[in-house]
């Protein structure tokens, strides 16, 4: 999952101060020894992370950065940037000087990074020897995200000299007042240390309307010359009166994290390609999106939603599902049918922009709408806009089902995060969680495998590391609208989540949860 897939959900338990949480916890039991490919050597190079969540208080906490692995257990050097909204000091660069990490066979790895201050623990599910998810496990923050294999060989303002979609979601400031924030768009890098133009839109909590598009201010960006640049990939970029740092993964993709008295965001970009639909009738098919954020309206909660439609190629849409995990609103909305005023147009005033926009409504609620910006003719990133409702995710090409229980046997690996929801405090129970399993019999509904997990509150943290994970998968009808997942994980008590989820293909899902104590988005991989 790419950080725009992980959206930053836990952002919006900043500006919380009415949700309540209810928490679990205690020993667990382990899952039987794992099976698989993975070893140390399956960890070996330069590898960017980026992590989101909250802290101990609640305030929003990134982590993004790079670490050297050798292939033999040993973490050799490393650099993070550390972005604490609580701490009132500003963003801190952290020097990683070394460490040691552990890969189980089924790709699950701890890892130990030693810092002047003691260390950062992580945990990391690995999806390939390039990618996976990272969830950190040392109980002073939660959060979670994705790492990947750099190209060191990219690692100049050169690189960067390409179109690239974005999306970010975090923290504004304005007035000493916190609200959430959601930003998505294309900017164009010249190669040179220029950007050159762009457009982008925003939806910010402290300014209460979407922007709409708007021409990204030029700007500029470069390595960092004391070394950072060349060994980390690291370097720092500005456009449109922000400032970011960010970690090149190679010329197609980039790590970032905002670095400025504006508040704080974090996300990636990636490389956006010449062939980006321009029109109505090149958006034609099946497509999925995730979003995950805050509402506005009202008492404040968390909003996640996931959704897919088919475009008819002239600005129509039609067999419309959604499935809505409102907690701010406390709705929960399953609809596939009472679907009007379903349309959607590319951005004929930024062509080449691969921006465009959708909206649909569903009888009895206010209509939904957002802004969606493609790297792909298949992928892109998405900005809700409808009323109240700040938050951000990806955007996917759905594959041509069906899509069978039989056909989606094998080794996944998940991510999500997000809240519970409760009575005993007035804030939020945060929880980050990674996990592997197997679908080993096609003619079988059952999954089994392993996890690890992170729940914070004021006044309880708690790790659950390798817990055994079981459960189910129903497949309804053609696979192309909602299916279920149910996840149980051992412990004491023993904690039973369920997702709605949605296929981009055989590889890839998207989930969010459908319990009314519950609000976590995430997905699931094929291994």
């Amino acid at each position: 999952m790419r950080v725009d897939e992980k959206t930053a959900i836990a952002a919006f338990l900043a500006v919380l101060a009415s949700l309540v949480l209810a928490a679990c916890g205690g020993k667990s039991s382990p899952p039987p020894p794992p099976s698989g490919p993975f070893s140390d050597a399956s960890l070996k190079g330069q590898y960017a992370f980026s992590m989101s969540g909250v802290d101990l208080s609640g305030a929003f906490f990134v982590r993004v950065g790079s670490f050297s692995a050798d292939g033999s257990g040993n973490i050799l050097s490393g650099l993070e940037d550390v972005m604490d909204l609580s701490s009132g000091e500003g963003p801190a660069q952290i020097s990683i000087t070394g460490g040691t990490y552990q890969i189980e066979a089924n790709g699950r790895g701890s890892i130990t990074l030693n810092t002047a201050s003691g260390g950062l623990l992580v945990n990391l599910m690995m999806q390939s020897a390039s990618n996976g998810f990272i969830i950190e496990v040392d109980l002073n923050a939660t959060t979670s995200g994705t790492f990947n294999l750099q190209t060191p060989s990219d690692f100049a303002a050169s690189a960067l000299g390409h179109p690239y979609v974005f999306g970010l979601f975090g923290v504004s400031f304005l007035s000493q007042k916190a609200a959430p924030i959601a930003m998505a768009g294309q900017i164009t890098g010249d190669g040179n240390g220029n950007i050159t133009g762009g457009v982008m839109d925003t939806n910010d909590g402290n300014v209460g309307t979407p922007s709409g598009a708007t021409a990204v201010t030029p700007g500029t960006y470069a390595l960092d010359t004391n070394g950072n640049g060349t060994n980390f990939g690291r370097g720092m970029m500005t456009f449109n009166g922000r400032t970011y740092a960010f970690y090149i993964v190679d010329a197609t993709q980039f790590k970032m994290v905002e670095e400025d008295s504006l508040g704080g965001s974090a996300g990636e970009a990636l490389e956006q390609s010449s062939a980006i639909p321009t029109e109505n009738a090149q958006i034609n098919g099946g497509f999925v999106y995730l979003v995950s954020g805050e509402s506005i309206l009202g008492s404040q909660g968390p909003v996640t939603r996931v959704a897919r439609f088919t475009a008819d190629g002239a600005g129509g849409l039609s067999a419309i599902t959604l499935d809505d995990n409102n907690d701010g609103g406390n709705t929960h909305i399953s609809q596939g049918g009472n679907i009007s005023a379903a349309t959607y147009a590319m951005d004929s005033a930024n062509p080449g922009s691969g921006r465009g926009s959708f909206t649909f409504k569903a009888s009895g609620y206010e209509p939904f709408s957002d802004v969606f910006y493609l790297r792909s003719p298949t992928a892109g990133v998405t900005l809700e806009t409808s009323k109240g409702v700040i938050a951000t995710g990806p955007f996917y090409a759905q594959a041509a089902g069906p899509f069978t229980l039989s056909a989606s046997a094998g080794n996944y690996v998940a991510n999500w995060s997000g809240v519970q929801l409760g009575s005993t405090t007035i804030v939020p129970f945060a929880e980050d969680f990674v996990g592997q399993y197997t679908l080993a019999n096609s003619n079988s509904s059952n999954i089994t495998g392993f996890a690890d997990y992170v729940d914070l509150g004021l006044s309880t943290k708690t790790v659950f590391t390798n817990v055994g994970l079981a459960g189910t998968f129903t497949v309804n009808g053609d696979g192309t609208a909602n299916n279920h997942y149910k996840f149980a994980l051992s412990g004491s008590p023993s904690v039973t989540v369920n997702f709605q989820a949605y296929f981009v293909n055989s590889e890839k899902i998207l989930l969010v949860c459908s319990d009314s104590g519950r609000n976590f988005a995430g997905t699931i991989n094929q291994q």
